[in-house]
């Protein structure tokens, strides 16, 4: 991890490390990439057929052929791309053709609209999201393992500004997925091997004149082509070369102006453009003559409005119109009442979205008021104008924040790509202040949206404008992209600059700032410290509580309960997530829907999956309108495990499914999902999946040191090398999963790597009275940690071993006590463990004879299962060692004898040895009564006298 204090303009671009660093920060309790919940639909079933845009309000005009012909090539090619100028109506044709072809494949139809995409590296990002594929770092692997094997069509509007960028990302997709087809539209064709490029041709003259007259009843109802209007009418079609956005632009006039004088106009206007310079497209410029014409027949209001509009990169509200456009003699009256206009004229497309209305502004329309602005020397003005708007609405929208975030992020979202346009003037100004503070008031948002890559630069660019400042805002800038790297960038930078935001608000006198950077730092030593982490958090919380701030008082203790699930306090885990921690995180699904899963795993481990497969399907619903396949994949992991564990294999790996593709195809890390496809494939015997699963995580370091995260896969990669007879190199892995899980403070874990060590012990010549010691080794960290589930393996694991060594009822017992309990709590064998059963039964029953046995089998089928385990520990004590003094201690019992002598107290003893203070104060009782001492300073003297001999 970088030192805190290093030059943020140096950090690595985080896309690079994006890997790495989601390897890092898979479990965690901020891991969060989230999106609209229409964005993604890759973890759902079933996915969306369609998103072609619906049903348009306006009749489609003609192109009989053109549909057929479109048509007829998609179904003999895979690459259809649709050119002409612009204008020309290769989106509405493609619209038309998608729409009948939706139906078709299996999998349907998906629109991708670039025109609003600037950058042809994000081209892959746009059609993962009308996929429903996850976005991440190495986007076009994962949206070619969504599409590998679906059958359905993408349809890429608006090309024609990207084509290396389309071009790379279809050649792709047509390699991998090979029921794809591909429909472009684009001024030019994409020079693809194998595409078949269709020209749309202008409309004919027939086709021409029905177009311009349905446009014309829009404008005017009573309109009727007549022996009046129709010459004049067939003159326009024919001088518009019947392109139909031009034929739009001139019908729309028909509300002021009679056929004969729109045909006048286009005579005066049009003479020297069609017959333009050699080698120009007569339609290209036919359409510039036409938008030219429309803006001279403006008034100078409606074209001031118009100019200072083409600042909005996306759609736009009447608020914002209204306050972009006023001034300079226009009211927010008359920007309104020049709103009307412009549509009226189809100069500006007015759409109604979920009652509300948005405007928008064709690219074409849009290019041109862009340039009739840079002359009037007004774009500065407006765009000026934009950013202060954007910076009151953020900071209006902020409201929301912590009360419906759901509206909050909508917000946010509708107006994204105006944000970054007002984004990019502000930070270009000679004075960036104002753009840093939008950039700083929007980290929140990129951290819970699949943008956070596009923040992360934003955020690095904002603070390297002013990379000395000791302000409040440098202090929320860095913090922000502490924030937004949690989710989108590698662990060390996010380390880094929460450092120097910490170091900031502490200078400050910032509470607030400080409680979330706190809260940001404990994350990064949540990997492989946690006891810094706890600390960490205990901070974070106080500064929170002196602020007020909710939200990071239920995010520090969330994280504190995470610790205490991976140190197997489950019961202590439960008790600190109450529902004040719930209720500060209701608006922040993400760190619910983690906390949800490992709750889920707890109640696993202690014996009640039933509760466990509630909390895991709870977490996936939680996550699901996040789209962030860390989220969804961790919870579908744990899901599927319960599952699996439940006994059925089939539906877990469906459950898995989805995300373990995307994990191989893309090349991602999720959380979880190294152990549940690992125990997937030991479950059906595929121990070489297993390794393979696991070797990643079982690798994991943060700084040099491992991480939890190779703690508990190093254990189960030992078992599975072992199960794959590679038996030397097990034995090395489970030496270094003990050392790990000792250092880390991981009981669970290191009670699976001691199992795991019994079990090669077993098959080792004389092995037989170790396997039994490191099997009641793991028993006893089971039991003191209440792992319920595990102890059933443990109990037939010793079972199996007694009955080699010598056959009695007690194994019996054993045997059928786990059965009964496997029953009753809902555990499945695998194939592998009822292959021992039975071998177990077989080895019991004739020594035994039939009546023993079954006598034997019936006790312990009523045996509850804590009974059973406390007479397996016995019966370790009978055969092994003597019932007092030093020789009959166990040895959790001579560790706590130990810190006793040092003169640790109950609590320091608990920390230590990651037991809780219950069990503490139950091992001393034990130790008192085998070694006749009344109480600790007897103890102490009397492991002092022993440590001396």
């Amino acid at each position: 991890m970088r030192a805190a204090g290093a030059n943020i303009g140096h950090l690595a671009d985080p896309c690079a490390r994006v890997a790495d660093a989601a390897m890092v920060g898979a479990g965690l309790a901020w891991q969060c990439c989230p999106m609209n919940a229409s964005d993604d639909h890759s973890m759902r079933s079933p996915t969306a057929r369609t998103n072609v845009p619906g049903v348009p309000r306006t009749r489609f005009v003609g192109r009989t052929q053109e549909l057929e012909l479109v048509s007829g090539l998609l179904e003999r090619n895979r690459l259809v791309t649709l050119t002409g100028p612009g204008g020309a109506g290769k989106t509405r044709l493609a619209v038309e053709v998608a729409t009948s072809e939706a139906s078709r494949g299996a999998d349907g139809a998906y629109w991708v609209d670039l025109s609003t995409l600037a950058d042809g590296s994000r081209v892959a990002e746009a059609i993962a999201l009308a996929a429903g594929a996850p976005v991440v770092a190495d986007q076009l692997r994962a949206l070619n393992a969504h599409l590998a094997t679906r059958e359905c069509l993408l349809c890429i509007d608006n090309a024609e500004h990207l084509l290396s960028g389309v071009a790379d990302a279809v050649a792709a997709v047509l390699q991998e997925c090979p029921e794809v087809h591909v429909l472009v539209t684009s001024r030019e064709p994409l020079g693809l091997a194998g595409e078949v490029v269709s020209g749309v041709p202008p409309l004919a003259d027939e086709d021409a004149v029905e177009l311009f007259v349905d446009r014309a009843r829009l404008a005017q109802p009573a309109f009727a082509l007549d022996s009046a209007s129709e010459p004049a009418i067939r003159s326009i079609a024919a001088h518009l070369d019947g392109i139909p956005l031009a034929l739009e632009l001139a019908a729309a006039w028909m509300r002021t102006l009679s056929p004969q004088q729109v045909e006048a106009g286009l005579d005066d206007r049009f003479a020297l453009l069609v017959r333009g310079p050699r080698g120009a497209q007569r339609r290209q410029l036919t359409l510039a003559g036409s938008i030219d014409w429309s803006y001279a027949l403006l008034d100078e209001a409606d074209r001031a409005v118009l100019r200072r509009l083409s600042v909005f990169a996306g759609s736009f509200g009447l608020d914002a119109a209204q306050y972009l456009c006023a001034g300079g003699g226009l009211t927010g009256a008359e920007t309104l009442l020049a709103i009307g206009r412009l549509v009226d004229k189809s100069l500006i497309v007015a759409e109604r979205r979920d009652g509300d209305v948005r405007y928008r502004l064709l690219e074409t329309i849009r290019a041109y008021a862009t340039a009739r602005a840079i002359e009037a020397k007004d774009r500065g003005l407006a765009c000026a104008r934009q950013l202060a708007w954007c910076l009151d609405y953020v900071q209006a929208a902020e409201l929301d924040r912590e009360q419906d975030t759901d509206r909050w992020r909508a917000a946010l979202a509708i107006e994204y790509d105006n944000l970054v346009s007002a984004l990019e003037f502000g930070l270009a100004a000679d004075d960036p202040t104002e753009g840093r503070r939008l950039a700083a008031l929007l980290a929140w948002f990129w951290h819970f949206d699949h943008r956070g890559r596009e923040g992360l630069t934003v955020l690095r660019r904002a603070i390297e404008r002013a990379p000395d400042e000791r302000s409040l805002l440098q202090a929320r800038l860095l913090t922000g992209f502490a924030l937004v790297a949690d989710t989108a960038g590698p662990l060390d930078v996010e380390y880094d600059a929460a450092s120097r935001a910490l170091a900031l608000a502490d200078e400050l006198g910032d509470d607030e700032l400080r409680a979330l950077c706190l809260n940001l730092l404990a994350v990064g030593a949540f990997y492989v410290d946690f006891d810094a982490a706890w600390r960490l958090c205990e901070q974070a919380h106080e500064a929170a509580a002196s602020s007020g701030d909710v939200f990071v008082q239920g995010g520090s203790r969330a994280l504190q309960s995470m610790i205490l699930h991976l140190r197997d306090r489950h019961p202590e885990a439960e008790s600190l997530a109450d529902a004040a921690v719930l209720q500060a995180l209701r608006f922040h699904p993400g760190i619910l829907s983690t906390l949800l899963t490992y709750q889920a795993d707890g109640a696993l481990a202690c014996g009640d999956p039933v509760r466990a497969e509630a909390l895991a399907q709870e977490a996936l619903l939680t996550a699901e309108p996040l789209g962030d396949y860390l989220r969804l994949g961790f919870a579908r992991s744990v899901l599927a495990e319960i599952i699996a564990l439940r006994g059925d294999l089939a539906r877990a790996a469906e459950v898995l499914d989805p995300i373990t593709s995307l994990a191989e195809k893309a090349d991602v890390f999720v959380p979880g999902l190294d152990h549940s496809a690992a125990l997937l494939a030991s479950l059906t015997g595929d121990s070489a999946s297993a390794i393979r699963w696991l070797q990643r995580s079982a690798d994991s370091t943060e700084r040099g040191t491992p991480t939890w995260i190779a703690g508990r896969a190093l254990p189960r990669l030992g078992a599975a090398l072992a199960d794959a007879g590679r038996v030397d190199e097990a034995a090395t892995i489970l030496d270094k999963a003990v050392e790990v899980c000792r250092q880390l403070q991981l009981p669970g874990a290191l009670a699976e790597a001691l199992f795991a060590q019994a079990e090669l012990a077993a098959h080792e010549a004389d092995g037989l009275v170790r396997a039994a010691e490191l099997h009641h080794e793991a028993l006893t960290i089971r039991v003191d940690h209440g792992l319920v589930t595990a102890q059933l393996d443990s109990l037939e694991a010793l079972a199996s071993i007694g009955s080699r060594i010598k056959a009695t009822p007690d194994g019996v017992r054993l045997l059928h006590a786990a059965q009964s309990a496997r029953e009753r709590i809902g555990i499945a064998r695998s194939a592998a463990q009822q292959a021992a059963y039975d071998e177990t039964v077989a080895r019991l029953r004739p020594v035994l004879g039939d009546e023993v046995f079954e006598d034997a089998a019936a006790e312990g089928a009523l045996l509850p299962l804590n009974q059973a385990v406390a007479s397996a520990r016995r019966m370790r004590g009978r055969r092994s060692r003597p019932v007092d003094g030093w020789a009959s201690l166990t040895p959790t019992e001579l560790q706590v004898a130990a810190t006793v002598a040092e003169g640790l107290s109950n609590p320091q003893i608990s920390a230590r040895l990651f037991i809780s203070r219950g069990t503490v104060k139950t091992h001393l009782s034990h130790i008192f009564a085998k070694l006749g001492v009344a109480n600790r300073a007897e103890l102490a003297a009397v492991a002092a006298t022993r440590s001396a001999v």
